[in-house]
């Protein structure tokens, strides 16, 4: 597959002024697609729009993401599940009804319970695939493919919550979803077939649901951390909540051209589903009392943004957290002295035995095409070990963030794990500093107030604001700015300041941007 790369690379080359193949970051739209390829991460060519191939060294990334994932859920008391592809129609329309009702209420500003089964629209079947034979005999039942799995899981809850005992229930699964996506597909933040991760808890009060929220923020920011990702967490606006939860928060990443991209959301359901799905439990009284219920959800947007926000001109950048071979070792003239392949065999399984993920390349290529593979790649260090490295007792090591040095062969071990951190540290500074370059203040003139025209603003900016206006508020806010507001922040503003349609003083701090 590396061979692979560099007879592309080299072919591209000679085709334009794209270094190695690869268009220049600043061309953040050509540069996107074209690395996701030339890194081998997925192949885009299978014939089902939005259904991409994924590369072993993709998988392996995505992988060690489930990883932080299944960290979290552990810690957390979570338990994995793996709940069927298949959908009956029947339990699509209960959702639906639900989904329906709840809209409706929230649009009317009415209590869910006054609206009337008979007033909801169809809901979501336009936007799941469909499966109504099976071979050539019509199904009685139509089926669908889980776009989500609140339908199949809840039902099989039912079953299994009978008392408070049985409560807290903390489930995850992931799987794959799929949805009809009729918007261009880009590889990892708009597709088909999603590779998700989805947490659901059942509580036995609204209290146990506000706590799983509040842990679920917290895992979303050490998983974050280890992607040396920062983002913007926020409770979205009403109008932008997923109709079937009280509400939602979610991350987003700011991308380098300046969009966000949401990649983890968790929704707080109340007992509005339990109600749906007669989700009930007996309490200590012997009473009956409705559950309360969250989810928590992410997929794999979170290697997107990872390509997005820390790879350069050269290539890929992957964290150390990620990276399938954190450690490449490069045996230099192995031919004219016995002794350089021993070694690096010898160092190879002195990293393995620390924990980490090292790869001996031990390609017939010269060092150089070495090095250029494996920067496309993003591998964190690449170190080389020759005869005269053997001889002086050190190796050159290059850091992929940037720099080489010479290191002892004694205590690499010490040496590569401290690089590593080094590493994971410069890609959060750098990403902090991308990030505050591309959120900027929403530019209000005091006396005259907004710009009145949507050219004013950038969408390659992401706009900071005070903001404590309703539904028609918001609505002529993203009319006039022709971007999206993201919801109310977790941190509030230091101080009152107006808001930048009322004019009323607040610390609610809002972002407003174009999302993907």
């Amino acid at each position: 597959m590396v061979q692979a790369i560099s007879l592309w690379v080299g072919i591209m080359a000679g085709h334009g002024k794209a270094k190695r193949g690869i268009p220049p970051k600043s061309d953040f739209n050509s540069w996107y697609p074209s690395i996701v390829e030339i890194a081998e991460l997925v192949d885009k060519r299978y014939p089902i729009k939005g259904m991409d191939v994924w590369m072993p060294y993709g998988l392996m990334s995505m992988r060690l993401i489930d990883q932080l994932a299944r960290r979290e859920m552990e810690r957390t008391g979570h338990s994995e599940f793996s709940f069927p592809l298949l959908v009956p129609e029947d339990l699509l329309d209960k959702e639906n009804r639900l989904v329906s009702r709840l809209k409706a209420a929230r649009e009317a500003g009415v209590d869910p319970s006054e609206m009337r089964a008979e007033e909801e629209p169809t809901g979501f079947k336009k936007e799941v695939y469909w499966v109504t034979h099976g071979g050539e005999n019509k199904l009685d039942v139509p089926m669908f493919l889980r776009p989500t799995s609140e339908t199949p899981m809840y039902t099989m809850f039912s079953l299994w919550v009978r008392s408070h005992a049985d409560l807290p229930l903390k489930t995850f699964q992931i799987v794959n979803t799929f949805r009809y996506e009729t918007k261009q597909t880009r590889s990892f933040i708009r597709v088909r077939e999603i590779h998700f991760f989805e947490a659901h808890t059942v509580h036995s009060d609204q209290q146990g649901a506000d706590d799983q929220i509040e842990e679920d923020a917290e895992m979303v920011r050490r998983i974050l951390h280890d992607l040396c990702l920062p983002a913007i967490v926020s409770k979205r606006p009403v109008w932008d909540t997923f109709p079937g939860a009280w509400y939602t928060k979610a991350a987003d990443v700011v991308m380098p051209n300046g969009r966000t991209l949401q990649v983890a959301t968790y929704h707080h359901y109340r007992d509005q589903w339990a109600e749906a799905f007669d989700l009930s439990y007996e309490d200590t009284d012997g009473g009956s009392k409705m559950c309360h219920q969250t989810t928590f959800g992410m997929s794999e947007r979170l290697l997107g943004a990872v390509v997005g926000m820390h790879g350069d001109d050269n290539g890929l950048i992957l964290p150390p957290s990620i990276a399938p071979h954190q450690v490449i070792l490069m045996p230099i003239a192995p031919h004219s002295d016995a002794k350089v392949t021993p070694t690096v065999e010898d160092i190879s399984a002195r990293l393995s035995s620390a924990g980490i993920r090292t790869k001996i390349d031990d390609r017939d290529v010269r060092p150089g095409v070495k090095h250029y593979d494996w920067e496309i790649r993003g591998a964190p260090i690449r170190i080389e070990i020759g005869p005269r490295d053997i001889s002086s007792g050190k190796c050159i090591v290059s850091l992929r963030t940037g720099g080489k040095s010479d290191e002892p062969l004694d205590g690499i071990v010490e040496t590569v794990t401290r690089l590593l951190d080094s590493v994971s540290d410069t890609l959060r500074i750098r990403a902090e500093e991308l990030n505050d370059s591309l959120v900027r203040p929403l530019p209000v003139d005091p006396t005259s107030g907004l710009a009145q025209s949507e050219n004013a603003y950038s969408d390659g900016t992401v706009y900071e604001l005070a903001f404590d206006g309703n539904d028609s508020d918001a609505e002529a806010l993203e009319k006039l700015t022709g971007l999206t507001l993201l919801g109310e922040c977790d941190e509030e503003l230091t101080n009152e300041v107006p808001c930048a349609i009322t004019g009323r003083l607040t610390s609610k701090r809002y972002h407003i941007a174009r999302m993907y």
